[in-house]
């Protein structure tokens, strides 16, 4: 999501708030694939080239309409043919006015699943755990963290995901990281992401790869996939206007109608381990978000990978 919005929607959201060498890496993604939690109804366990029948929706792409109407907003994104639904905390909290249990219950009758969601995870987190686990979800993720000013600082960022990691992990779901644009910018000789991931136990955090940052950021998502196999375990799948303009959190666009080759990078994505993939729109050019995540929704069942 956009920079700026994210980090105001944060501060709403929480009210206290203001995405080694290669071998060794490759042995502890081993291990990763092991441990990971696997989540039957995802794509990853389909054969190679089978269509991509299971899809979710970050509902964040309808923030000005989910507020205003949880239920029925969940219940037009059921019927648009998403199977999945990824959240994100609100005033409202991480389940809309709703217990963990009620949010379940109505999802569960509308056939879809809520898979993970974005949380302020400097707030009652092992509470957030608790609630998520008990109903199935299968990660809690760390939204945004921003441009730092030194590499120490996303040093610092991968030993609190440890620490949220094992909270994770005892409560019985995982814990992901999900990246813009500036965790893939060269920082004191270094790239964030890189050190982030190094300094990760692949058995208690994973990644979540919004590749539109990934490619707004001049990064290649498949070379990422495939140096970290089994670490982007979700991402997020959202095009990148072909006439862009300096601010990219204007430049989302519907998926299919944008430069990104989600077939290609889908493809390389499955063979390394992803689980999860979830539609995300920030900007609407041609439409009203609803109209956009109907559109995405019909580009997501073309997909074969």
């Amino acid at each position: 999501m956009n920079n700026f919005k994210r980090r105001e929607f944060l501060k709403l959201g929480s009210g206290l708030l203001g995405g080694l060498a290669i071998g060794a890496m490759a042995c502890n993604n081993s291990t990763d694939s092991k441990t990971a939690t696997t989540d039957s109804t995802g794509a990853g366990g389909t054969a190679a080239g089978a269509a991509l029948t299971a899809f979710g929706l970050q509902l964040y792409t309808l923030r000005d309409d989910f507020p205003k109407d949880p239920k029925g907003i969940l219940k037009q994104v059921a019927e648009m043919g998403y199977t999945q639904v990824e959240g994100y905390e609100g005033p409202q909290g991480l389940f809309w006015g709703m217990s963990n249990t009620e949010f379940k219950k109505y999802t569960d009758d509308l056939g879809i699943r809520m898979v993970a969601s974005h949380c302020n995870i400097d707030k009652d987190f092992e509470k957030k755990a608790a609630e998520a686990a008990a109903i199935g979800m299968q990660y809690l993720m760390c939204p945004w963290k921003g441009p730092q000013k030194s590499i120490d600082d996303f040093k610092r960022f991968a030993t609190e995901f440890n620490q949220k990691g094992e909270i994770c992990k005892k409560a019985g779901l995982r814990f992901a990281y999900h990246n813009h644009d500036y965790s893939f910018k060269t920082l004191d000789g270094q790239i964030p992401q890189e050190v982030m991931m190094q300094n990760t136990d692949p058995s208690l955090v994973d990644f979540e790869m919004d590749i539109y940052w990934v490619v707004a950021a001049g990064a290649d998502p498949e070379a990422w996939l495939t140096k970290y196999p089994n670490r982007f375990r979700s991402c997020h799948i959202k095009d990148r206007s072909k006439t862009p303009v300096e601010d990219n959190g204007k430049n989302s666009c519907n998926l299919g109608t944008g430069t990104i080759d989600f077939p290609k990078i889908l493809k390389t994505a499955k063979q390394n381990g992803m689980q999860y993939y979830i539609v995300e729109q920030e900007a609407y050019p041609t439409g009203t978000p609803l109209e956009a995540v109907k559109a995405d929704a019909a580009y997501m069942k073309t997909l074969t990978i």
